[in-house]
Order: C-alpha cells, then structure tokens, then sequence
C-alpha cells in the first residue's frame, strides 16, 4: 500500500511540475494586415478605432446597417475584407446588425474574458479588428448562431 501511495504522490508531482513549470504563452495571432496604431486613427473614425481597435462596443440601435436588408456584402471597415453576405442577415432585436455565419475563412473567432466570463469574439481574419460576438441563439432553422457585430466595424457594398 505503501509503495502504491508513494508511486501515485509520485506521478501527481511530476505531472503537476511539468504543467505548472511550463511558462509557454500562446502567440498572438499574427494578421495580414498589419499597422501601428497611429496608422490606424489616420485610417479610421475615433469611434471605428474604438470598436475596430480596442474592442469597444457602439451603443445599440445606433447603426443604420442594423435596418439594411439591401442585397450585398458587408465588409472590414478598416481593411475592406467581406465578412458577411446580406442574406445570411436576420433581424435579432438586439440593436446590432446580426448574422448567422459569416464569408468562411475571413472571421476569426477568439475568447474574450472582458465581463467575468468567457465570450466568443469575432474579429477580422486580415487585420485582426474586433467586430463582435458570437452566441448561440441565433436562428433555428438555420445555424443556430447569432453573429453580433458592431455596425461602426461594417460597411456595405450593395450589389449592383
């Protein structure tokens, strides 16, 4: 029994030493599209640089692309990549423009602690912008996700 309780104390150091003895921090995801922050608020509205760069929240009901269901696609404000495609857009009363699932490949998804929990942000997969959130309430009958998305990160290129 002995020999038993010490082989386990045994594996239980090792094991825990080994994890809590690594330092190793996940890189940060590297983009594209690269500037420096000055190059940035050159580019970008203080409002787009607050969302889009340090990833504010604009007020709800205060973007006009919350009521556009015009035919087209809605792309990076800082870097113009298409993020989303008007027919993925759905009405979600949130007051942000809400979409079920993004251009595939150009929204990258990360974890976002800012209020107490863990959140899935959305950025832009080509400059790294924050754009919103993902949760999963979103339309049934389609993905079930609800990409909430700042209005100030968009903009729309209507299809001809």
């Amino acid at each position: 029994m002995k020999k038993i309780t010490s082989l386990f104390l045994f594996i239980m150091v090792i094991s825990c030493s080994g994890n809590a003895q690594e330092t190793k921090k996940e890189a940060a995801k590297s983009f594209k599209i690269q500037k420096t922050d000055t190059e940035w608020k050159k580019l970008l509205s203080p409002q787009q640089y607050y969302v889009l760069r340090e990833a504010g929240t604009e007020k709800p009901f205060s973007s006009p692309l919350n009521k556009n269901y015009k035919k087209g696609t809605f792309v990076c404000a800082a870097c113009k990549t298409p993020l989303y495609r008007s027919e993925h857009k759905f009405d979600s009363g949130t007051g942000w423009p809400s979409f079920d699932r993004p251009i595939e490949g150009n929204v990258a998804l990360d974890v976002d602690y800012k209020i107490g929990y863990a959140r899935t942000e959305l950025k832009c997969n080509s400059c790294g912008g924050h754009l919103g959130h993902s949760f999963n309430d979103g339309p049934k009958n389609t993905t079930g996700k609800r990409h909430c998305i700042n209005g100030v990160a968009l903009e729309f290129i209507e299809k001809k």
